[in-house]
């Protein structure tokens, strides 16, 4: 409840929640809020600009910008979400299970996630992508074999402090089952420091995703995704740097959501970050 009671004071972090939650809506909503068939092409009206009936113009094909950038958040934001949620999943299970238990349980997760984290991330989901083909499947299955280790190992240190406090030493001589303790005691703890680690990893995600699609490894089209309108949009973009700037901005705010609202959390839940030297020095002289 403090958490809550300190994001709410912070007026950025609102702002941010409600182009995040706004951004969702819409996407998941997609069909409801989109003017036009977002794949629907029309050679008179290539290039046109910006009109009562297309609020952002044409593009190449004729096709309505708004509507392929309302459709571009399901794959650009909510299906990078979904890879989110199952890698952090997969890296949350086996980091409790690394830091609670220790011993040889966290020596083989732990050399597993270093085999993992030893590649470069970029070069490792370029090489799985190769693999498996281009698409948008494939780079979020890409996605959760790379980002699993990372969650994984962050996770770990997180419940090994908690593991230490004397409420779940004393669970444990009482002889409540671990898996009790776990969900009992440690998951709630370690909950907001996953909610922080899981909100700036979307930004790096939903960056890489519009990366690959701008190369051409991602969504293929007709669909739309904001990272293939840009790739799309390179070859006019001295004559008509509109196209560019729709998809190019929507890119900037939400992930410029994500990583303010990461930042609120952390101060959140450590209000030292957000205090000032002098305030800080006040409280230890009281203290």
């Amino acid at each position: 409840m403090r958490v809550v009671q300190r994001l709410a004071k912070d007026k950025l972090a609102i702002v941010s929640s409600v182009v995040i939650i706004g951004t969702i809506i819409i996407g998941l909503c997609a069909p409801q809020f989109a003017p036009h068939d977002p794949e629907e092409v029309n050679m008179n009206l290539r290039y046109a600009g910006l009109s009562w009936n297309f609020l952002l113009g044409n593009d190449h094909l004729g096709r309505c910008i708004l509507s392929r950038l309302i459709y571009g958040i399901r794959p650009s934001v909510l299906w990078v979400a979904v890879a989110l949620f199952a890698a952090l999943q997969i890296g949350a299970i086996l980091g409790l299970m690394a830091g609670y238990f220790k011993g040889k349980t966290d020596a083989l997760i732990m050399r597993i996630c270093d085999i993992m984290l030893s590649f470069p991330g970029y070069v490792m989901t370029l090489a799985i992508v190769g693999i498996l083909g281009t698409g948008l499947a494939n780079i979020l299955i890409a996605f959760v074999i790379m980002k699993w280790a990372w969650f994984a190992r962050v996770i770990r240190a997180s419940v090994m402090q908690y593991a230490e406090l004397n409420y779940v030493k004393f669970a444990k001589v009482t002889g409540i089952s671990n898996l009790r303790i776990i969900y009992r005691h440690i998951v709630p703890a370690a909950c907001s420091d996953i909610a922080v680690i899981a909100s700036s990893a979307m930004c790096s995600m939903i960056l890489q995703m519009s990366g690959f699609s701008f190369l051409g490894l991602g969504i293929q089209a007709p669909h739309a995704e904001w990272g293939m309108m840009l790739s799309e949009a390179r070859s006019v973009m001295f004559s008509k740097p509109q196209l560019m700037l729709a998809p190019g901005l929507a890119i900037m705010i939400i992930v410029s959501a994500f990583n303010f609202l990461s930042d609120a959390l952390q101060i959140a839940l450590d209000p030292k970050l957000g205090a000032s030297p002098k305030k800080l020095q006040t409280k230890e002289v009281t203290i």
